[in-house]
C-alpha cells in the first residue's frame, strides 16, 4: 500500500499523484495537516520505506522493492 501525505495548496504533492497515477500506481492520499509529525510535504509511505518530497529515485527504488516497478 503506497500513502501520501499532502495539503491542498503543495503543489509537488500534486506533482507526485499525477506522476504515479500516469503510471498506473494506485495510492492512498492522507491529509498531512491532522498529523503531527509531519512538517513537510509530501511525504510518501511504500512499505517500510518513508520519503521526504517528491524524490523520484527513492520513490521508484522502495516501488520496485515492493513489486510495483517494473
Amino acid at each position: 500500500m503506497i500513502e501520501i501525505y499532502t495539503t491542498p495548496t503543495c503543489g509537488y504533492c500534486h506533482a507526485l499523484m499525477d506522476w504515479l497515477e500516469s503510471k498506473g500506481i494506485e495510492y492512498t492520499e492522507k491529509d498531512a495537516t491532522k498529523e503531527e509529525d509531519i512538517d513537510i510535504v509530501p511525504v510518501t509511505v511504500i512499505g517500510k520505506e518513508r520519503i521526504v518530497g517528491f524524490d523520484r529515485p527513492a520513490i521508484k527504488k522502495a516501488l520496485k522493492a515492493e513489486g510495483l516497478w517494473n
